[in-house]
């Protein structure tokens, strides 16, 4: 039980210092009501217009999802390249096919994910 008295001091601890910025902060914080430059979106000085839901007239969802679409593409293809380059170099042929497998049924999954994406509408920019 020894072991993890400093575990349990750093949690205690972090939990402490979270806790009392936060309570510090809502206690001298300068309320003001809601006013139209206050709700207004800040982005480099440049004015803000129109409704990015309404113009794009597709969810921020379909953004977010194309985007995971090609970052884990990218991140999983290159260790499963590297696996099959070792599984090529002095396993059996099945195990070369099962990787190969998994790889095609995860980039069908990745191609019905940006198909559906496509089809709403999310790649057309204007």
């Amino acid at each position: 039980m020894q072991e993890y008295l400093p575990l349990a001091s750093f949690l205690f601890l972090g939990a402490f210092m979270a806790g009392s910025a936060m309570l510090t902060a809502k206690l001298i914080a300068f309320e003001s009501g809601p006013n139209a430059k206050k709700n207004e979106a800040y982005e480099c000085g440049v004015e803000t217009f129109g409704d990015a839901r309404i113009q794009f007239k597709v969810g921020y969802y379909l953004f977010a999802l194309l985007f995971l679409i090609f970052d884990i593409e990218a991140l999983f293809l290159f260790p499963c390249a590297a696996v099959f380059r070792e599984a090529i170099g002095g396993v059996s042929g099945l195990t070369a096919f099962i990787v190969m497998a998994d790889l095609g049924l995860f980039i069908f999954i990745l191609g019905a994910g940006l198909v559906y994406a496509w089809r709403k509408g999310a790649l057309k920019w204007g």
